[in-house]
């Protein structure tokens, strides 16, 4: 059987120890084809002791046999057919290609293992409907939900970051301290730096595991939301900060004078005299 990049994904997503990339491998296939050339001929003799002209050595000097006594056993790329035929280089396309065939596959034969792509790459990961069994044998206890507060709160964090303390509690209109520590101890925010206003407030952005809780590779995956886009959250916030003046109506005042008194001009005119 020739080279099948399929079946080499599969045992490559199953021993590896975390996200698989494309740069992963395409660096297992280029690693191939190094050790391929630095391999010694078909036929060619292999004493266990490497003989050193003794032309080669400085007056007086010996040197003593060295016996590791480890003997390498050679790989079996030769007699494999799996080995042969293996293209220098792999390119994303086939590699995406062939992720989303196994993917596919696993969902038909609606098997207990799934392939999810996160942002730091492929990963094999169980069916969700077998959770408790893998809690069972970490004895792990069951996950903890997310509480509406914590969610509005990181909703706002994913549309409108890097964002502050204050941004956060000014749009929802309540205190952001159990929510923000809710979420830094899940690991789903975490803190970016600080912004360049009074006091240097700290700003919060999302993580690399938020990407994996949502199941999206990269903040562009996020649906698009009318109320919480930056351009809508800014127009918001300034008219919050800069709320419009009362006018007249507002205050029950008569709107067709030109002109109104100010109250020490109010007071004056009730202080002349009549007959004045």
């Amino acid at each position: 059987m020739a080279f099948d990049l399929k079946r080499v994904l599969k045992v490559l997503l199953f021993a590896s120890g975390g996200p698989l990339t494309v740069k992963d491998i395409q660096t297992a296939i280029t690693r191939f084809h190094e050790q391929a050339t630095n391999l010694p001929l078909e036929g060619s003799p292999v004493s266990e002791e490497t003989p050193v002209p003794d032309a080669a050595l400085p007056e007086g000097v010996v040197v003593a046999p060295v016996d590791s006594g480890e003997v390498v056993a050679p790989e079996p790329m030769e007699d494999d057919e799996m080995y042969r035929d293996v293209p220098s280089l792999i390119t994303t396309a086939q590699i995406r290609e062939a992720m989303d065939t196994i993917t596919l596959e696993l969902q038909a034969a609606a098997s207990e293992v799934l392939l999810v792509e996160g942002s730091t790459g492929w990963r094999l990961v169980t069916h969700p409907r077998f959770a408790r069994w893998v809690r069972l044998l970490r004895n792990e206890p069951p996950p903890v939900r997310l509480s509406a507060s914590a969610l509005e709160t990181l909703a706002v964090v994913a549309y409108r970051q890097p964002v502050t303390r204050a941004e956060i509690e000014q749009i929802r209109g309540v205190s952001a301290d159990a929510g923000l520590t809710k979420l830094l101890e899940r690991d789903l925010v975490f803190v970016v730096g600080r912004a360049d206003l009074p006091g240097r407030p700290i700003q919060y952005g999302t993580t690399d595991a938020f990407l994996d809780f949502v199941g999206i590779k990269s903040l562009d995956e996020l649906p698009a939301s009318d109320v919480l886009s930056p351009r809508q959250i800014d127009t918001w916030l300034q008219a919050a900060n800069q709320p419009d003046v009362t006018g007249d109506s507002a205050m029950g005042l008569d709107e067709t004078e030109e002109t109104q008194l100010s109250l020490d001009q109010a007071g004056a005119k009730t202080a002349t005299p009549a007959n004045a």
